[in-house]
């Protein structure tokens, strides 16, 4: 029962807030050369979310992020808490994810507008999915891609095979691929229903970035597998080996 009211609390907290930044997100939609007001907004709204829900968090950059360099980051992927957990990151960045959250009135029309989504089911989705990020890396964004496709794994906190959108993006636009790694989100808040939050440390690690310039497609599982690894052993040093 105690769960279910923090839950509800906490749920409660998130709607409140995405009221009351999104007006400032209009600024990003109607003004596209301002994208970067999204990620203030985004760090805000975690920052907020996370402190009025009584989850303590921390954010560690293991290298330094260039603030006029642009990413791709690569987060390990369990829980929904993974999303606003990624809106603690420094740089401003652009989701790819799944079209789900379209159908959610209001939020569905900022994610749909501000962020790039994809119906896995569709060839053609997904094309217009990858179009749309190259032409995001073309207009100087950074991307946040889940590489396991989604919340797949049966078995956090191990993660699913890698899937290549993220890694063939990188190479073909020669931008560095930062792995993070989002440790105990899947004890926090599990994937599984009835969703129920759970109190505990939200930690976010931005590993250094990998370097794609020189790298041919030839490279891309070589590269996926790195990243894979980089992320595993992280989590393995969290106790999820």
């Amino acid at each position: 029962m105690l769960r279910a009211l923090y839950t509800a609390y906490s749920a409660a907290i998130f709607c409140l807030l995405f009221i009351v930044f999104f007006f400032p997100l209009l600024i990003p939609i109607f003004f596209p050369g301002q994208f970067k007001i999204t990620g203030v907004v985004n760090r805000w709204w975690a920052i907020l979310f996370f402190t009025l829900s009584f989850i303590p968090f921390s954010v560690h950059c293991r290298a330094r992020l260039h603030p006029r360099k642009q990413y791709i980051f690569c987060p390990n992927h369990f829980s929904y808490l993974d999303i606003p957990a990624l809106g603690l990151n420094p740089h401003p960045c652009v989701f790819v994810g799944k079209n789900d959250m379209e159908n959610i009135p209001l939020f569905g029309y900022m994610y749909r507008k501000l962020h790039i989504t994809v119906n896995r089911l569709s060839l053609r989705s997904r094309v217009n999915t990858l179009l749309q990020s190259m032409q995001a890396i073309d207009e100087g964004k950074s991307l946040v891609i889940f590489p396991e496709g989604g919340m797949v794994t049966q078995n956090p906190p191990h993660m699913a095979r890698f899937k290549d959108g993220a890694f063939r993006l990188a190479i073909e636009k020669q931008i560095a691929i930062v792995p993070v790694t989002l440790p105990f989100n899947w004890i926090i808040l599990p994937d599984r229903l009835p969703l129920r939050l759970r109190w505990g440390k939200l930690k976010v690690i931005f590993h250094e970035p990998i370097e794609t310039r020189g790298l041919a497609l030839h490279d891309l599982d070589k590269l996926k597998e790195m990243v894979f690894n980089i992320i595993d052993h992280e989590l393995r040093q969290h106790g999820g080996g």
